[in-house]
This record gives C-alpha cells, sequence and structure tokens, in this order.
C-alpha cells in the first residue's frame, strides 16, 4: 500500500480532489440553472435526493448528494485507477454520463435520456460530466503530491 500511497494516491488527497471537482461543478451548474441557461427542471442531485426521501428537498440537500458523489467516484479514480491520464478521466466522465441517461434520469421520472423532459437534457447532462473529467485530470495531475516535487 505503501507504493500507492507515494504516487498521490493518498486518501486524503484523493478527498480533497473529490471536493474540489464537486464543488467546481456545482457552481458552474447552479450558475447555469439561476441565470436560466440549463434546460434541467431542477439540479439532477436534488431530483434524485427528492425521489429518494420522497419529499420536496431544498438545494442544499440535492448539493450534498452531488457532492457525496462526484466525491465517491473522483476518490475511486485517484486511489484505483491504474493510469490517471486525461484519456482515462473522460472515459471515467463518459460512462458516468451514460448512466445517468440510462439509469439515473429513468429513476427520477425523467425518462430515458431525460427525453420525457426534454431531448436537451442529453447534451446539457454532458456538460458536468466532461467538466468532471477535466477537473479531475486537472487537479489530479497539478494538485502536488506529497513527497513529489512536481506533479
Amino acid at each position: 500500500m505503501n507504493d500507492i500511497q507515494t504516487n498521490g494516491r493518498n486518501w486524503l488527497r484523493a478527498v480533497v480532489i473529490g471536493l474540489a471537482v464537486a464543488i467546481l461543478t456545482a457552481i458552474i451548474m447552479v450558475i447555469l440553472l439561476k441565470v436560466g441557461v440549463s434546460p434541467f427542471p431542477k439540479p439532477p442531485s436534488l431530483a434524485f435526493a427528492e425521489t429518494i426521501l420522497g419529499r420536496a428537498l431544498p438545494l442544499p440537500v440535492g448539493l450534498l448528494f452531488h457532492t457525496v458523489y462526484v466525491t465517491f467516484w473522483s476518490v475511486v479514480f485517484v486511489r484505483f485507477f491504474p493510469q490517471r491520464n486525461l484519456k482515462t478521466a473522460l472515459a471515467l466522465a463518459g460512462a458516468l454520463w451514460l448512466v445517468i441517461l440510462a439509469v439515473f434520469f429513468p429513476i427520477i421520472g425523467w425518462g430515458f435520456a431525460g427525453l420525457h423532459v426534454s431531448p436537451k437534457l442529453i447534451p446539457a447532462s454532458f456538460l458536468p460530466h466532461l467538466l468532471f473529467g477535466l477537473f479531475l485530470w486537472g487537479l489530479d495531475t497539478y494538485l502536488p503530491r506529497k513527497g513529489n516535487k512536481a506533479a
């Protein structure tokens, strides 16, 4: 386990990267929602929280669900992916995007790929996943690793 930790794969670094990715993506998506650019009826993480808990909830609860989800997948990437580069970060982001279209949207009542709401949800849901992959790769690449002089 020491060899993993000396290559920037320690738990603290992974969680910090996950929290940073979650915060950055949430800020962008909430701004787009508030200015009316986003076609989502509400943030998907809030819709999921409301579906799971069976009642209307405030936005901070949805942001908490978003933070847990994004941090989890970021930790998986940083800790366990054998290759951590732009290609694998974007592949993870792409896989998660397909899951949101095929599994997550139907669970929250928006239909396959969000088509019960609007076909615009397909590209609109791609943007946060693309940002996730880019931020994840960027932070993992450029956030200093303990014991290394350069990232």
